[in-house]
């Protein structure tokens, strides 16, 4: 398959290969090395198991082919890995992850909740981010960066408290707390979850993307200052625009439904703080 790949490759193409899955290929490289009687290591597979792995992914990458006219070409490589039970300490996987740049987590848990894509954002990374920074710098926002390291705190944040709020009860912690849940709620329905049965949410404009993310960590951030504050979370919680923002992802007006939701929360917060006679200077 990769073979092929490269083949393509050195034609001027940018081609993907899918591997599914690694797993199955590493236990009938078992299978052969135990026929062999070749020496077994971790849970019977051949000491050379990294190396075989290495080789594989190493033959991604973005090449100038040899020869006129001048080509250039890519090999993308996404290898799924089935780890047995999900464990993600057997040899497979932790070799597989020494050598490649990113790594979507798939969570069973997810998909019982009806949360697709499912994949787990703790777990999951991209060693590619900064790499892609300049591209979102220039022709999204420069801002993009920031947005995407303050929601994955947020999210980290809120998996913690998650954990106290099963044993106490999510009405027993303070409003700080409560509205960290509330975002990353509002986070996984309106930014993170993804249907295939909307036609506008199939797919995603970059500009639309950063405005979600944006609209919901600038909801956060002024709704924290209230909190502070002593607005009470369940005044905050009540606002009609804080289920919009689990649903404008779907409206047909893409990018300018977004903005006009942006304009309406920003208002609705400033109007809050009005009643209460507090000044918004951001978190």
């Amino acid at each position: 398959g990769v073979t092929m790949a490269e083949y393509y490759r050195d034609m001027g193409y940018d081609v993907t290969l899918i591997a599914d899955s690694t797993s199955r290929w590493a236990e009938a490289l078992r299978e052969i090395a135990g026929r062999l009687g070749e020496m077994p290591v971790e849970r019977g597979f051949p000491a050379y198991l990294p190396d075989r792995i290495a080789e594989f992914y190493e033959r991604a990458g973005r090449v100038v082919a040899l020869g006129t006219p001048e080509r250039l070409g890519s090999v993308t490589i996404l290898g799924a890995v089935s780890p047995p039970g999900g464990d993600f300490n057997e040899p497979v996987t932790i070799h597989t992850l020494r050598f490649v740049g990113a790594m979507w987590a798939l969570d069973p848990e997810l998909a019982y909740r009806r949360h697709y894509p499912a994949i787990n954002w703790l777990k999951s990374f991209s060693q590619y981010a900064e790499i892609v920074e300049r591209w979102w710098a220039k022709n999204v926002s420069k801002d993009f960066q920031q947005y995407r390291r303050k929601a994955l705190r947020l999210l980290t944040v809120a998996s913690e408290i998650e954990s106290i709020a099963s044993i106490v009860g999510e009405s027993a912690l303070p409003d700080d707390q409560r509205l960290i849940l509330l975002t990353s709620e509002i986070l996984k329905e309106g930014f993170l979850r993804q249907t295939a049965l909307s036609g506008e949410d199939v797919f995603c404009q970059p500009r639309k993307q950063f405005l979600l993310l944006k609209v919901i960590m600038d909801f956060f951030d002024k709704a924290y200052v209230l909190i502070r504050k002593r607005v009470s979370i369940e005044e905050i919680s009540r606002m009609p625009e804080v289920f919009e923002m689990m649903r404008v992802k779907e409206d047909e007006g893409g990018v300018k439904a977004v903005e006009e939701l942006y304009a309406r929360v920003m208002k609705k917060l400033d109007e809050l703080a009005e009643k209460y006679g507090l000044t918004l200077e951001g978190r």
